[in-house]
């Protein structure tokens, strides 16, 4: 089969099964891997070098790094702090929520920020009194635009920085994205100050996540427990329920509040058994019972997984809720290492980024589990596996015939023109299939479109870019646009609403300033 004709079929088929959301992606993105192989495209080799790829290994430490600021207590402190000054009113509060995330994607990434802020942002529109649809869609948004602010943002930035340097450029340094990344900013907000509450419908979350101190305080009253909420919960010790299920070890075991229990590492506060609390001195535990236990977090969260209790609430959820818990000194340390290896450029990126992975280990700041557990594997996968893809569009010629055809229509009105659909065409590919994937289809095209017109491949991976976050007319375009879906209780059709303009934004953006910044 011809190369070039086989490469385009495999992307066809590629792009059918993301729309369709019926394959997983990383079982989407393993096929083409091995469709490359199996046409003769791509020697074995070739066909899985995405995996070992340094941006995929950047990538992937991304997760831990992030996961240890959530994990720490770094993100809910943060957040608490800058949300408790905003009030109720929800002009204000928008502000905040969006500058907030656009920071802290610009640090970890967008669905991080967004995972890591989206209880909190809940909860406070709950106490504002206004809908929670009103913040949650303007809080994915503003990832977006925020993930343009540094390299770290998204892995779409790091494959243009690196794509630049191997076509004839030079690699974006680590703030450069925020040439474009602060206007992106501002316009977003800008646009959801204005027709935010017009085109945003007024819906309210079915189910709240549990604020840790009111959680705390209801367990008291409920457990008839006398010690005050704040000596309960702190960055080293916490409290968690625990239900005792059927054929449970500790089913006949007697228990009183103030006790031990078999283990030696944890307190028994209290029990319950129905909508009662069990005052008497000596308890003998049925299955259905319930048990307020306090201890250290990590003894919290090894003696409740498994089978003699199951955890009304993750041991690991309520301790992400404590504001500067154990380590974040540690955490933040290493982060900020990190990021002057990165924009110093003292060593790879991905040497920066290991370095920084390791040491959250080694320091135990996170464990060996919870760094696995931390990875987004749906995500390394996917880069991984289309990262062939893109190389099949250079090795086989595609990407100069795609180029010289769309230098065909549109190559004799200069490169305006030839960026305008270059860019326009990964917006709307960038709804239907992820936008990284989407970024690694298209960038061998503006390669070649940049090489034919003999212009600087700058502007063109960086206009891909600003294009590639404009993901905001469909949930499914991006993970975090789907995380804030069933918590705003969204429809499909309320994210083309405020999109539409912001996807305008971003086109504006990637046409007229970037070339401005970087010229042809």
């Amino acid at each position: 089969m011809d190369p070039v004709v086989a490469t385009l079929g495999i992307l066809a088929l590629a792009v059918v099964a993301f729309i369709s959301n019926r394959i997983p992606l990383g079982v989407v993105a393993i096929g083409v891997s091995l469709a490359l192989y199996f046409t003769g495209v791509l020697t074995l080799p070739e066909s899985l070098a995405g995996f070992g790829d340094p941006t995929v290994i950047f990538i992937a430490s991304l997760f831990i790094v992030s996961d240890s600021l959530d994990s720490t207590g770094v993100t809910a402190w943060a957040g608490q702090k800058v949300i408790a000054h905003a009030g109720r009113r929800r002009t204000l509060l928008l502000i905040v929520v969006c500058l907030l995330v656009a920071v802290l994607t610009a640090l970890i990434s967008v669905n991080g920020a967004v995972a890591a802020l989206l209880p909190l942002v809940v909860v406070v529109a709950a106490r504002a009194g206004i809908a929670s649809s009103q913040l949650l869609l303007p809080l994915a948004f503003a990832a977006h635009a925020g993930s343009m602010l540094a390299l770290t943002g998204t892995p779409v930035n790091i494959i243009v920085s690196d794509l630049a340097a191997e076509n004839g450029g030079r690699a974006f340094g680590f703030f450069e994205f925020g040439l474009v990344g602060i206007p992106l900013v501002v316009g977003t907000v800008l646009t959801m100050l204005v027709l935010g509450k017009t085109l945003l419908p007024h819906r309210s979350a079915t189910t709240m996540p549990p604020d840790l101190r009111l959680l705390a305080s209801a367990l008291r009253s409920q457990y008839g427990v006398t010690a005050d909420t704040g000596s309960l919960l702190g960055a080293g010790r916490g409290i968690t329920e625990v239900v005792v299920p059927p054929r449970s070890a500790l089913i006949g075991l007697h228990v009183f509040a103030g006790m031990t229990t078999p283990s030696g590492d944890l307190v028994i506060l209290g029990a319950r058994r129905g909508e009662d609390h069990l005052d008497g001195a000596d308890v003998t535990l049925r299955a259905g019972d319930a048990l307020l236990l306090q201890g250290a977090w990590e003894d919290l969260a090894r003696h409740t997984i498994g089978r003699d209790v199951l955890a009304v609430d993750s041991t690991e959820d309520l301790r992400r809720g404590v504001p500067l818990g154990r380590g974040w000194v540690r955490a933040v340390v290493i982060l900020a290492v990190m990021v002057v290896l990165l924009a110093t450029g003292a060593v790879p990126a991905a040497v920066a980024a290991l370095i920084a992975a390791a040491a959250l280990v080694v320091t135990r700041t996170v464990s060996v589990a919870q760094a696995y557990r931390s990875v987004s594997w749906t995500t390394v996968v996917l880069i991984a596996g289309m990262i062939p893809l893109s190389t099949a569009f250079t090795t086989t010629g595609t990407a100069d015939i795609v180029a010289d055809w769309l230098l065909g229509f549109v190559g004799g009105f200069g490169p305006h023109i030839a960026l305008l659909t270059i860019c326009l065409l990964t917006i709307l590919l960038g709804q239907m299939v992820s936008n990284t994937a989407t970024v690694l289809i298209m960038a061998p095209i503006a390669v070649s479109v940049a090489v034919s017109l003999g212009t600087s491949v700058q502007p063109f991976m960086m206009a891909l870019a600003v294009a590639g976050a404009a993901s905001f007319l469909t949930p499914v375009a991006t993970p975090a646009n789907l995380m804030v879906m069933e918590p705003g209780d969204y429809r499909f059709g309320d994210y083309w609403k405020l999109g539409l303009p912001l996807a305008a934004l971003f086109l504006l953006v990637a046409t007229w300033l970037v070339p401005l910044i970087w010229p042809f």
